[in-house]
Formats: structure tokens, C-alpha cells, sequence
């Protein structure tokens, strides 16, 4: 099997290109079960991972498909985001073989994320994984691409230091906000959505206990589940326009295709705030808060990609662990290449198996006829595990009997090794092989 990984992530394209290829979980298996009938013909696995700061399609085929599948891949990705394929080439990436199993391992290990050592990326992979097996797209070399990606995981993290120091996106979003505010104790925090991010920030901001927390969401029942935990007030969505101005930090990650809190929101809720500063961090992909906000005065707005500068600083701290951690890894795709080397030899093997059973069930009907004719037994055994020596040793024989020189050196090589147990010695030698008796 040919293994390719298709990708666009935070640096190779901008946010705004990013945001036109984000899947929501819900969105996946129908966006897979669409991508196998359009590709009736090649049949690949398929499995799409998806978050904030990436969207990546990983793709299997048969043996002499990998470069088949790239084409077809990156434009039927860029028809997913309504863009020229040309022009989503400028930003991705195109992995096969060993390379893209490295990708995978190392996405998963959090060694390509933009906070290092992220943990929540392994999360995103298990979920892009059932996404695929729902949508029937989960065959066994991706089964095995995926699993052996979380095996190498759990070691990285468990023999290397790649998660000391740690600095999550919700953790820089507290840090900028204490930039900002002399006093998180004195401020009230809004978040929009209801997710694990969400769920993330509002853990840290809680344990700098502001003077109040409240969360807005489209589902009032679940924004109130998670409100519960951080005594945290929940409202509807539809009423966040008019309470906007409550609030000196807003933080919003939601699931929404279109911005959520928009640029008249802000300004009328400046208005009312009489000018005073807000924070805005906006952690989704596409948009919640349209980026136009930015342009006023009094509103301090980040994006996923303004959080860079943050988490990179302390991603540093972290390097020495990465050389450790990319050993973890080189042996881990060397075990992949090794099992992908193995399954390409499965069609030859059943085909050998296939050849053989034929040959004796023609073999051993023949001698069947004989003995109902009364024929003598031993003389019918002894015909019929000759037909079937010279049936095994034809074509080798004849290829002995074809090939001249160095090429019928090479193949009386190959013949000794599979046939002559005695032979695995070079040709010639005295020394004993391990077929020999001493």
C-alpha cells in the first residue's frame, strides 16, 4: 500500500485560507463518504484531521497509486474550500511513504504544533480516526498508521521532557490578558462556545478568579452544563449583541462558518463602555469576531496566529527534548516502512497460494479418477507428487535455462535460496548453512 498526508497548516497558510478548509466533526463522514464515491475507481482510504491550526487529508491506495491519488487529492481538497487548486498548492504540503507517516507521528506527538508539545493535537487525531471509521474510509494500513502514530505519542511523552514548560493557547490568552489588566480579579470574562478550547481558557482564567465569568452559546443546555462548572452565568447567543459591552475580555472559539460578534457589535459596545479598552481573542477557525474589529482603537483582538510570538517563547525551553523525541519517532516510522514493505508482498503471497491450490486440486482430481479405475495406490501417489515437483520447479527451471552470465548467476543465487535449503551459502562454499547437518 502507498500512504500519502495532504495538508495546509499555520506555517504554510494564513488564517483566512485555513478557515475555508475547517471540518467540523459532524462534517467529516459525509465529507468522506463523498470523496470514496467520487473515487469509486481508486477505492483509497481516507481520513481528514482538522483543527484550528491545520486541515490535513491522509490518504492510502494501492502499491502503484501513491502518485495517482496526489492530483485528485489536492483538487478535490481545493474544491472543498472553493479555491483554484494552483493556488492551494502554493500552501500545502504533499507526503507519501515514510515521510508522511513521519508527518503523523510527529503531528501527534505535538512536534509540529505551534504550541510544542501540545497535547490536545492527540485528541483531534482520535477523533479524525472515528470520523473515518463512521464513514467506512478507515482501512487497515490507516488503522495502522493512526495507531502506531499514538504508540510513538504516549512514549514521547513519557521518556522525553517535550512537555515541560508547557503553554497551552489558553494559557497565552491569559498571559496577554494580564498585559493588559493590572488585575484579572477585577475584570469580567465572556466566552463564546461551549468546546474543548473554550473549556481550556476558562480553566485558566478561573483560577485567577475575576470578578465575573459568563458564557454565551448557541445550545443554552450545554452552554449551562459547562457555566456550571466555573460559576459562570450562561446566556443565549442571540442576546450576546446587547450584553457585549458588559464585558472587558471576550474570548470566543465556536464551530460557526460565519463571524459571530461582528465589527457594528463592537463599536456600538465600545459606545456604551465609554471608550474603555476590551480584549478580544478570537481562537476559531474560520472566524468568530470579523477581522475588521481589529482596526478599533480601544479593542486589543487576537487571533490564533497572533499567539505565535506567545507559546513560541516558551516552546524553546522544550528543544533539548525534541533531538530525543525525533529518535522515538525515526524508530517508529522505521517499523511502519517495515510492515508497508510487508503488506506489498500480500498480493504475491496470496497469488502463490492461489497458484498452488490449484495446482493441487487438479493434481489430486486426476488422482482420484485413476484410483476409481482401479488403478494401483502407490503408483497414483507416486505420479501424482512428481507432476506436482515439476509443476513447482517449472518456472524456475526455465528461467535457469533463459538467463545467461551475471543475470543467471544472480538467478541460480535466488533459486538455491528458495529451493535449496543446503544452498543459502554462496555458491561454492565449503561452509556449513544453517539447512546443514554438522
Amino acid at each position: 500500500m502507498s500512504v500519502i498526508a495532504l495538508g495546509l497548516n499555520h506555517t504554510t497558510a494564513p488564517l483566512d485560507l485555513r478557515g475555508r478548509f475547517a471540518f467540523t466533526p459532524e462534517q467529516v463522514p459525509p465529507t468522506l463518504r463523498a470523496l470514496r464515491e467520487q473515487w469509486q475507481r481508486l477505492q483509497p482510504e481516507a481520513a481528514i484531521l482538522s483543527t484550528c491550526n491545520r486541515t490535513e487529508l491522509y490518504v492510502a491506495g494501492g502499491v502503484d497509486r501513491g502518485r495517482e491519488l496526489i492530483r485528485p487529492a489536492i483538487d478535490w481538497l481545493a474544491a472543498q474550500g472553493g479555491v483554484d487548486g494552483h493556488k492551494l498548492q502554493a500552501h500545502t504540503y504533499v507526503l507519501e511513504g515514510r515521510e508522511a507517516a513521519r508527518h503523523a507521528f510527529r503531528v501527534a506527538s505535538g512536534l509540529d504544533s505551534m504550541v510544542l508539545g501540545e497535547p490536545q493535537i492527540l485528541g483531534q487525531m482520535k477523533q479524525a480516526v472515528r470520523g473515518a471509521d463512521e464513514a467506512g474510509t478507515l482501512g487497515t494500513t490507516l488503522h495502522q498508521l493512526f495507531q502506531r502514530s499514538f504508540s510513538v505519542a504516549k512514549e514521547v511523552r513519557s521518556s522525553t521532557e517535550i512537555g515541560a514548560h508547557s503553554i497551552s493557547m489558553a494559557a497565552a490568552t491569559v498571559r496577554l490578558a494580564s498585559q493588559l489588566f493590572e488585575d484579572l480579579r477585577q475584570i469580567k470574562v465572556l466566552f463564546v462556545g461551549a468546546g474543548e478550547m473554550i473549556e481550556l481558557v476558562a480553566t485558566h482564567f478561573a483560577a485567577r478568579e475575576p470578578k465575573q465569568l459568563a458564557l454565551a452559546n448557541r445550545t443554552l443546555e450545554r452552554g449551562e452544563k459547562l457555566a456550571s462548572r466555573f460559576g459562570a452565568q450562561a446566556i443565549r447567543l442571540a442576546d450576546l449583541p446587547a450584553r457585549l459591552h458588559e464585558f472587558d475580555a471576550v474570548i470566543s472559539c465556536t464551530a460557526s462558518t460565519l463571524p459571530i460578534i461582528g465589527l457594528g457589535a463592537v463599536e456600538r459596545a465600545l459606545k456604551a463602555r465609554r471608550r474603555r479598552p476590551m480584549f478580544m481573542v478570537d481562537l476559531a477557525v474560520p472566524r468568530d469576531i470579523e477581522p475588521e474589529v481589529a482596526r478599533l482603537s480601544d479593542v486589543y483582538l487576537y487571533t490564533v496566529d497572533d499567539l505565535t510570538d506567545v507559546v513560541q517563547t516558551a516552546g524553546e525551553k522544550r528543544q533539548a527534548a525534541v533531538a530525543q523525541a525525533e529518535a522515538i519517532i525515526d524508530a517508529g516510522v522505521q517499523s511502519f516502512s517495515h510492515w508497508l514493505d510487508q503488506r506489498a508482498s500480500v498480493p504475491l503471497i496470496q497469488a502463490l497460494n492461489q497458484q498452488a491450490d490449484d495446482w493441487r486440486a487438479a493434481e489430486l482430481g486426476r488422482a482420484r479418477k485413476l484410483l476409481a479405475r482401479g488403478e494401483d495406490i502407490e503408483q497414483v501417489l507416486e505420479a501424482m507428487s512428481r507432476a506436482l515437483t515439476q509443476k513447482m520447479l517449472h518456472g524456475a527451471l526455465a528461467e535457469l535455462r533463459a538467463s545467461e552470465g551475471d543475470t543467471r548467476h544472480q538467478t541460480a543465487e535466488w533459486v538455491s535460496r528458495l529451493f535449496l535449503r543446503q544452498a543459502t551459502r554462496p555458491l561454492g562454499s565449503d561452509e556449513p548453512g544453517p539447512g546443514d547437518k554438522l
